[in-house]
Order: structure tokens, then C-alpha cells, then sequence
């Protein structure tokens, strides 16, 4: 730097500029950690949260699944009854007396006359398995 500054000699010269640093010393406190209670209580309240959670998940996958076979019950149950209808309608036409007509003529059946009915007398039932009953413990005596 020149000697001669601003018309003045007489001002010292500065050689470099200095720098007042002032050293403070930081005390850094250290934190404890966690005691070990503390720490099982946070372990034990995130166990308990997964649990609780995969349990909530695990029972949507139920609901889930269920609703997917009720679907499919649902639409197994629509077939079945289009089909019952359908053959509910085939019943109904192939079971028609016109239909049935053309079918015996067809086989050579004809119809009977009121000479070839015979009626028989109805016996009754309770006499009938009266006579049985006493038939099946003559059989099992010896």
C-alpha cells in the first residue's frame, strides 16, 4: 500500500486488517435417553396398533371375499332360473293334449271305448294293513 494516503503521511499504515475473533465456548448438554419402560410402552403401543390394523384388514379380505361368492351365487341362482324357465316351457309344450294326441296316433294308439273301461271297487286301506301286519308277526313267531 502507498505510504501516502489521502494527502497525509503522518497516518500509520495498516499492514493487513485485523480480525478480532472472540472465542466463547458453547456447552452442549447432552440429553438423556429414554428409559427403558418408556421405550416397551412406545414398542408395546405400535404392536398393539399393527395389530389392530392387520386385524381390520384381514376381516375386509373376509367381507370381501364373501361378497364375491354372494356374487357369484347371485348370478349361478339367475342362470338356474332362466334354464328352469326354459324348461318349464318345454314341459308345458311337449306336455299339451293336442301334442299328446299326435304322439299316440303316431305310435298307432287309439282311443277306447266306454266297453273296454272296467271300473274296480277301491278296498279299504286300514283292512289291508291290518291283514299285513298280522301276516309279518305270524312270520316272525316260530
Amino acid at each position: 500500500m502507498p505510504a501516502y494516503i489521502h494527502g497525509n503521511l503522518a497516518v500509520e499504515q495498516k499492514s493487513g486488517q485485523k480480525v478480532n475473533v472472540k472465542e466463547t465456548k458453547k456447552i452442549v448438554y447432552r440429553s438423556k435417553s429414554l428409559p427403558v419402560q418408556e421405550k416397551l410402552l412406545y414398542l408395546f403401543t405400535v404392536l398393539v396398533c399393527v395389530a389392530v390394523a392387520s386385524l381390520i384388514i384381514w376381516r375386509y379380505a373376509q367381507i370381501y371375499e364373501m361378497n364375491t361368492r354372494i356374487m357369484k351365487l347371485e348370478s349361478d341362482i339367475q342362470m338356474l332360473q332362466a334354464e328352469n324357465n326354459v324348461l318349464k316351457r318345454t314341459i308345458d309344450k311337449l306336455s299339451s293334449p293336442d301334442r299328446l294326441r299326435e304322439e299316440a296316433k303316431k305310435w298307432g294308439m287309439v282311443p277306447t271305448d266306454e266297453k273296454q273301461i272296467s271300473k274296480v271297487a277301491r278296498q279299504n286301506t286300514e283292512s289291508t294293513s291290518g291283514a299285513t301286519a298280522a301276516n309279518q308277526k305270524k312270520t316272525e313267531t316260530p
